[in-house]
């Protein structure tokens, strides 16, 4: 069975720490519904945009990948409760960035370089109004797990532990993973779920011939393969239209070195059926 060897990992209190996420990403996830439900003048479509542009930004000012899925998630759940404007749409989505920086960063942006970044868009004080009316309206509740919180744990389940580290393996779970956020209709997969479907479609893309999911990957994941079929195919289908893709910034950022080009690797079009089996079928 796979090891955790880093004493950074915690490998001693890991199952407990996981057990904790899996029971917490249940209550911090927004409504799969609010589009319908609750919004009048924003729809899915204005979403992606958002997002995209704000993979651009956390990009600019080179912030952890944290920050991205946590900013991502603070705008679904205010929306989820909060009828928005479209025209006050980007404000939400710095100030919730601001905030989650405000989180995970070593060194935040300030809030005047949130204001510079939507071209002055918004002033100072507008941005700091939107950033209390969002914390009070979450109550200040801004631990929330997400799919890249799960990844990194499965990340090295899926390597093993006579394997050596897959940085392309790591990449490509991550852009897969990221180009979930873009998709609305993706909020009905729990973050853990849609990790764990990362890594299988991941696997699958690197090694086509090879079932990826194992017993190792189940044990850490809690999820056997049937468990991830509509997802991982969800996925798929967004990796295979990526290419098409009116919003490119995940694919460019994807596409660079330091990302092992994953953006680039060929997709194939169809996933075997019986690698959805369980193990042992």
């Amino acid at each position: 069975m796979w090891k955790l060897q880093d004493p950074q990992l915690c490998a001693t209190i890991a199952c407990d720490i996981y057990k904790h996420l899996r029971a917490s990403e249940m209550k911090k996830r927004p409504s799969t519904d609010f589009m319908d439900r609750v919004q009048k003048d924003v729809n899915a479509s204005m979403r992606a945009i958002l997002v995209d542009w704000l993979v651009e930004v956390a990009e600019e000012y080179r912030l952890v990948p944290d920050t991205l899925y946590l900013t991502v998630n603070y705008i679904d759940r205010y929306l989820s409760g909060n009828v928005m404007s479209r025209q006050r749409l980007q404000l939400l989505g710095v100030a919730c960035m601001m905030i989650a920086a405000k989180y995970e960063e070593i060194c935040a942006p300030q809030v005047e370089e949130f204001c510079y970044i939507t071209d002055n868009t918004y002033f100072r004080d507008e941005v700091l109004e939107m950033e209390s009316t969002v914390l009070n309206y979450l109550k200040f509740e801004m631990t929330a797990p997400t799919a890249k919180c799960f990844l990194r744990r499965f990340v090295r389940a899926a390597q093993g532990i006579n394997e050596a580290p897959s940085m392309q393996l790591e990449c490509l779970a991550n852009y897969i993973a990221e180009l979930s956020l873009l998709e609305y209709s993706m909020l009905c997969y729990a973050p853990s779920l849609v990790a764990a479907s990362a890594i299988f479609l991941a696997k699958y893309i690197l090694l086509p011939s090879k079932k990826p999911w194992n017993s190792t990957l189940q044990h850490y994941t809690l999820y056997k393969p049937v468990d991830l079929s509509d997802c991982v195919k969800d996925l798929h289908r967004l990796c295979c239209g990526s290419h098409n893709s009116t919003l490119p910034a995940i694919r460019e950022k994807y596409s660079q070195h330091k990302y092992k080009f994953v953006a680039k690797k060929y997709c194939p079009p169809s996933i075997p059926g019986e690698f959805f089996q369980n193990l042992g079928c």
